[in-house]
């Protein structure tokens, strides 16, 4: 028989962590159904000679939830030979929804994930009520990958709450009984899982708390028994564990989360995990108490990240160390290329730099305190504030960061950042690792990645646009861990792909994909691995409403496949279109064949 496509003379690395081996793979109606000589002709034949054979990258944690309606590539992820997403994450969606609450959710999501109300307001369809409606409306539109939704709380406390969810109002036994159901309908429909947020530094866009930080026990445990007696459903919690407020809330807030996830009967739980300057120790004590709860039969992971979590800063982005001085606030609002201007003007500059910050956060804004602090430490800041370069390093010491660039030219810090923010007619942008970097190298990152109960993900596709680019994490992993690093241990290739693909597959319980198997679903990666690299990120604006965000491009992807159609060849998106949504709890045939159809 004829093929539709066949993958010829690569190195396959299957996805189960082993060595890899020499064959071909032939895809047929979206499955892979040979692997090996394959001597049948075919449609489209990939030459993969010199080049590697994955399994398509799952990225565990994202928020493409508005952006899947408007954006059919789902960029910049499907730029990094991810290939099915899931989103959802940290209990902030679209889904269900009354038409007068639309603008709450709106307001929430560009509070907590940085995403231009305006944008998402322009963009999002609103087709649907109801989580399946979601689900069925975004199903129905084109996309070149693959996605999953998890039921959000945010958007489920609104639903069944109203104002009373806005307020942080106690839900009664009948709201929880409500929010049960509904999560449950929309597991049967194929959610993949439920997320909720207990995170101080997530506010709405009005400075209000998020609906789902203050939730009790009794409301998240009532939430996760919709899982008991179904076969799929995975959950997932972000938590800062009151970071921000008096005293030691760990032990109160960990033991809400075991609640939660005890309720859910036995189905897989993920809690993000990074170092935090503020509590240097937490994510020790975090895994202290994973490892007893698994000891004890709960199915737990922890997602974490392969570098520092940071912040892009420039005059570009949502953030940058003088957005709250006095003077600048008085030209922000101008376009860039006069804000630069007034900037390069001797005494503006002058006055400038003899101002102090006023106070950003309070009520009214998104802002957290510890954005405050930041700005009042700026030799803090600055010794871990980086400038990546043409070729992206994001792992380095005190001798390259800005602070000891001031030192050497014998300079104010402020001084120096100010005019590293002007070049490039103020398109220059620096790097800040506020989480996982606080020994300014990566051996906690190390530890945490090599724990058995991690799991890769905390990418937040979509999400933070004005600030973060971290859909590369596939493919940093992939080049820097595996092949360039060089001030520690590296990780070995089959073990990283086995972490961005069948391990997260087995996680949400995705039968159909995250391994290179007969039978499987035909998304896969051909990847040049030794020309694998990043660039520096960049910023665009391409969202609706003349929204902007920051992409950071690769090349070494040969082609990504999605479904057997190619989606990005030679690191360039074509004009196919066979993503679909992922419904989990369908058989693997029915994925399939779901696939092929799309």
């Amino acid at each position: 028989m004829a093929y539709d496509l066949k993958i010829i003379n690569g190195q396959i690395y299957d996805g189960d962590g082993g060595a890899p081996f020499a064959a071909n793979v032939a895809v047929s109606d979206g499955v892979i159904v040979e692997i090996g000589p394959c001597k049948a002709s075919a449609t489209t034949v990939i030459d993969a000679a010199g080049a590697i054979v994955t399994p398509g990258f799952i990225d565990l944690h994202t928020h493409y939830d508005g952006q899947v309606s408007w954006d059919e590539t789902l960029s910049p992820s499907i730029n990094h030979g991810v290939t099915t997403v899931v989103m959802g994450s940290c209990g902030v969606g679209f889904a269900p929804v009354r038409e007068n609450d639309r603008d709450t959710l709106v307001r929430i999501m560009e509070g907590v994930e940085d995403i231009p109300g305006a944008a998402l307001a322009e963009g999002i369809t609103w087709d649907w009520e109801s989580l399946p409606q979601y689900m069925d409306a975004l199903d129905a539109k084109p996309h070149s990958i693959d996605f999953a939704v998890q039921v959000t709380h945010d958007p489920l406390r609104v639903y069944v709450m109203g104002e009373r969810a806005v307020y942080n109002e106690s839900a009664t036994a009948e709201d929880i009984a409500e929010m049960q159901r509904l999560t449950r309908e929309a597991l049967e429909a194929g959610a993949v899982g439920f997320s909720t947020g207990r995170s101080d530094v997530h506010r709405s866009a009005d400075g209000q708390w998020t609906p789902s930080s203050e939730a009790s026990a009794e409301e998240l445990a009532g939430i996760a028994g919709a899982m008991d007696g179904l076969g799929h459903g995975v959950l997932q919690a972000v938590n800062d564990f009151n970071l921000e407020r008096e005293g030691d809330q760990f032990p109160v807030e960990f033991e809400i989360l075991e609640q939660f996830a005890k309720a859910a009967k036995g189905r897989p739980f993920s809690l993000s995990l990074m170092q935090r300057d503020f509590a240097p120790d937490q994510w020790q004590r975090i895994i202290a108490r994973a490892e007893d709860l698994s000891e004890d039969g709960l199915n737990i992971r922890l997602q974490v990240a392969p570098r520092g979590i940071g912040v892009t800063v420039g005059l570009q982005c949502t953030f940058h160390p003088f957005i709250g001085f006095p003077s600048y606030k008085k030209i922000s609002q101008l376009p860039l290329a006069e804000r630069v201007a007034a900037m390069r003007a001797p005494a503006f500059r002058a006055q400038l730099l003899t101002e102090e910050s006023e106070k950003m956060a309070g009520d009214g804004t998104p802002v957290p305190p510890i954005a405050d602090a930041l700005l009042a430490a700026v030799d803090f800041v600055a010794a871990k504030t980086f400038l990546l370069g043409d070729n992206p390093e994001y792992e380095q010491t005190e001798e390259t960061s800005v602070l000891h660039m001031a030192q050497e030219a014998g300079v104010d810090t402020l001084a120096m950042i100010y005019d590293l923010m002007l070049e490039d007619d103020g398109r220059a942008l620096l790097y800040f690792p506020i989480y996982n970097y606080t020994g300014m190298n990566y051996d906690n990152v190390l530890t945490m990645m090599e724990h058995p109960l991690s799991i890769q993900g905390l990418s937040d596709g979509g999400a933070h646009v004005g600030t973060v680019c971290d859909s590369s994490f596939s493919t940093y992993l992939l080049s820097y861990w595996s092949r360039d690093r060089e001030r520690g241990p590296r990780l070995e290739l089959p073990e990283v792909i086995h972490r961005l693909t069948a391990d997260i597959a087995d996680y949400c319980g995705m039968e159909d994909r995250g391994r290179l198997k007969v039978g499987l679903k035909a998304n896969i990666n051909v990847i040049d691995y030794d020309k694998l690299r990043l660039y520096p990120p960049r910023m665009v604006q391409d969202l609706p409403a003349g929204g902007q965000r920051l992409l950071q491009d690769a090349s070494g992807y040969r082609a990504v496949v999605v479904a057997g159609e190619v989606v990005v060849d030679q690191d360039a998106v074509t004009a196919a279109r066979p993503g679909r949504l992922y419904r989990a709890g369908q058989s693997r045939a029915g994925q399939a064949s779901s696939g092929a159809a799309a």
